[in-house]
């Protein structure tokens, strides 16, 4: 098999678990990493390196019971679980998901306002529109291979970090030892930036994707049950999940020092919205780059909402009982596709209650952190119960590993508490 074959092949192994990986560096997540990049310069750099671990790991155990079970998250939960506990985090992923939508819906629409003398409010129901139409007529896998291809517009952020002059010395130093300042706003930066590099949204996706795949491939599977999984699959959904997350935490990393060359050194550390960074960027660090960042937030943007809103869809559905799939017609799954809708349009009524874009971004990335706990001792929990993963349950290294990220979110949380 020549490179090129290779390549191909790898290409087309790819699935949920690079999807996933891209979504992650949603429009909220580059609020986060620009906010973080423009007034902290390279000083947390280094938590891309140690979140790395942890969003394999999470996002394995979300896959493995997604495959193993048949359903989603919410579905095992239902089955294996108290109903207080499943409405509870329902509503949490619910009402989290629904304020990430707006604000990336209106991160996107800053961003396209920069390219287009449109007002921002008409273009983010335009935006909203698309992506709603998109998601409807679209097949399970015409929407699959779409994502894939917008997740490699992610490579504008490390194309336009290249543009600009950079101190490689002080990115190393700062990517390999933690750097850390007794300053509040510095530490609940910190804090949103591991929230929203490991987003509980993502397991829910992540699950429901892999079920997915398995119905899709075997339809008359009973689901939310054990049922064995070849050693192929099992590989296939480890390196999906492994370059997905890494492929990430690169986006991630690039956006970070990208704004700390430019925007932190400029001075121009208090940033109120994307389109504020973007415009910043431009007599920094020149027109491509300028472009590149905002092609960026618009690409990723567009694989957001469906992911953000679909999964909203997916809690809903297993909650409720409906039929609920992106590989269904609006007719076969109504109230799927209805309960996608509904989230979006609430959504775009957040700036109307108050709420800024960049503060629901921002904002979000910090809820993100502060619900993880919860939902990692979920997570930790189904992966280890053999009635869900069968004698798949979590490796000990995992456990360990699942155990040390809860303690660390778990100790963020209070401290954003209590401070």
């Amino acid at each position: 098999m020549n490179v090129r074959k290779k390549v191909l092949h790898f290409w087309k192994s790819l699935g949920s678990g690079f999807i996933t990986g891209a979504v992650d560096d949603d429009p909220s997540a580059i609020t986060a990493y620009t906010v973080a990049g423009s007034r902290y310069g390279n000083s947390m750099l280094w938590t891309l390196m140690f979140t790395l671990p942890f969003m394999v790991t999470f996002q394995e155990m979300a896959a493995r019971i997604g495959a193993l079970s048949g359903c989603g998250l919410t579905g095992n939960i239902k089955r294996h679980y108290p109903l207080v506990l499943l409405i509870f985090i329902a509503g949490i992923i619910v009402i989290t998901n629904v304020l990430n939508i707006g604000a990336n819906i209106y991160g996107m629409a800053g961003a396209l306002n920069l390219l287009l003398p449109v007002p921002v409010e008409v273009l983010a129901i335009l935006l909203s529109a698309v992506v709603l139409v998109m998601s409807i007529t679209l097949s399970y896998e015409q929407i699959s291979r779409m994502f894939k291809w917008l997740a490699v517009s992610l490579f504008a952020y490390v194309f336009a970090f290249f543009l600009v002059q950079t101190d490689w010395g002080d990115i190393l130093a700062h990517t390999l030892i933690p750097t850390f300042h007794a300053d509040r706003g510095f530490l609940i930066t910190l804090f949103a930036v591991v929230g929203t590099t490991l987003s509980p949204y993502l397991y829910f996706w992540q699950a429901s994707e892999e079920a997915e795949d398995v119905r899709l491939n075997r339809p008359h599977l009973k689901v939310c049950k054990f049922r064995p999984v070849g050693s192929g699959a099992f590989k296939r959904i480890e390196l999906d999940v492994k370059f997905g997350m890494i492929f990430s935490n690169v986006i991630s990393f690039f956006i970070m020092a990208l704004t700390a060359a430019t925007l932190y050194h400029s001075g121009a550390g208090n940033i109120e919205t994307l389109r504020e960074a973007a415009e910043a960027l431009k007599p920094l660090a020149g027109e491509y780059a300028y472009l590149l960042f905002t092609l960026g937030i618009l690409g990723v943007g567009l694989m957001s909402i469906p992911v953000l809103a679909g999964s909203v869809g997916y809690v809903l559905a297993e909650l409720m009982g409906w039929r609920g799939s992106l590989n269904k017609t609006f007719g076969q799954a109504r109230e799927f596709y209805v309960a996608m809708i509904i989230s979006v349009i609430v959504g775009l009524l957040i700036p109307f209650v108050g709420i800024t874009p960049i503060q629901a971004l921002f904002y979000t990335a910090v809820l993100n952190g502060l619900i993880s706990p919860i939902l990692i001792m979920v997570l930790l929990h189904m992966s280890g119960n053999p009635n869900i993963v069968g004698p798949h349950v979590t490796r000990p290294w995992g456990r360990a590993l699942g155990h040390i990220g809860l303690f660390v979110m778990l100790a963020g949380s209070l401290f954003v508490i209590f401070s």
